[in-house]
């Protein structure tokens, strides 16, 4: 009696392991890289860290969960904790922040947008018309006094006097989001908050531009390659690399470089052309091969968070930000 049943289960397993094995693209274990180009920093805060930005090769801002804003004065290998003058009562969760030179500007929610003039040293707030489709989500330093401002339903503002004034760039907004990016050229692209679509806009279009999702897996981010094409995660730790903005609704097969579980929140190129991917506990993958090949980094394991964002900078600084008080420097 028992003979039959080990048959059977024999038979599954084989037939498994011949179903991965012909897909080529998933696995369950990666190699663990023998070295990392990464290093922990401690924080002086459990709060999430969101955004960072900097003024010059050694001094930047970090912003985050719970008003949490931070500065470092040698390239991001330290951070000291920094104060606003915002109301006491007001829990702001600061998401995003750019510099251009000494002028920056900070957007959080709910309602925040701040300016400064000084690298950082002081702040004022802007006050925004009650009737802006959205939250404050993203914004972009142009140049002196110049910004483009994105919320989240993708209504686009742009200011050429300080904030002062804003003017709509885009009739229509793309609808609740979860995801949006902005790329050198002025284009944007953002993920549905329910992930069953993704839209695109670029400069001169008077709306967005809808696309359906690929495949029956919800989307959970994208962006542009280093060559201006689209990448995208979905859930079940799906990667493609190969939208271009011809024909944004045509992929190729997913990638998926490891089925553990755990997926992927957000993708960057380093400044050797390697490609990195972060996600839940602790998960930190890189690929030199274009996606093909993946390991798995030693430094990235060792911290006991999700990675929710990976940005390298103009100047190739490079940071992995982690949730509660979580950060990897890049140090090549």
């Amino acid at each position: 009696m028992k003979r039959p049943l080990l048959s059977t289960l024999l038979s599954l397993v084989l037939a498994l392991g011949l179903a991965l094995g012909a897909g080529g693209c998933s696995r369950s274990f990666l190699p663990v890289a023998e070295a990392s180009p990464w290093e922990a920093v401690e924080l002086p805060s459990r709060s999430n860290p969101l955004d960072l930005a900097f003024t010059d090769d050694r001094h930047g801002l970090l912003v985050g969960s719970n008003r949490l804003i931070l500065e470092t004065g040698d390239g991001g290998a330290s951070w000291q904790e920094r104060a606003l003058e915002l109301p006491a009562e007001e829990n702001f969760r600061l998401l995003s922040i750019d510099f251009r030179g000494q002028e920056g500007w900070i957007a959080g929610q709910p309602g925040l947008l701040l300016h400064s003039d000084d690298g950082g040293q002081s702040w004022t707030r802007l006050l925004l018309d009650t009737k802006l489709p959205g939250e404050p989500y993203l914004i972009t330093a142009l140049g002196p006094n110049q910004a483009e401002l994105a919320t989240n339903v993708g209504a686009i503002y742009a200011s050429t006097d300080g904030g002062s004034t804003w003017q709509a760039k885009v009739g229509d907004a793309a609808g609740a989001l979860r995801d949006l990016r902005r790329g050198r050229d002025g284009s944007y692209v953002g993920v549905s908050s329910l992930g069953n679509y993704f839209a695109t806009w670029e400069p001169g279009q008077g709306a967005w531009q809808p696309h359906q999702r690929i495949s029956s897996q919800r989307l959970q981010s994208m962006g542009q390659q280093p060559d201006g094409q689209l990448w995208m995660l979905s859930r079940g730790a799906q990667m493609r690399f190969d939208g271009t903005a011809d024909d944004p609704e045509s992929w190729a097969k997913p990638v998926v470089p490891i089925v553990n579980g755990y997926g992927y929140l957000d993708m960057a190129w380093d400044p050797t052309g390697a490609i990195w991917a972060g996600g839940g506990s602790g998960t930190l993958l890189m690929s030199r091969d274009g996606g093909h090949n993946w390991s798995t980094d030693p430094v990235g394991l060792r911290q006991g968070t999700n990675f929710s964002r990976i940005v390298f900078t103009a100047d190739d600084k490079g940071f992995v930000l982690g949730e509660r008080g979580h950060l990897l420097r890049w140090v090549g």
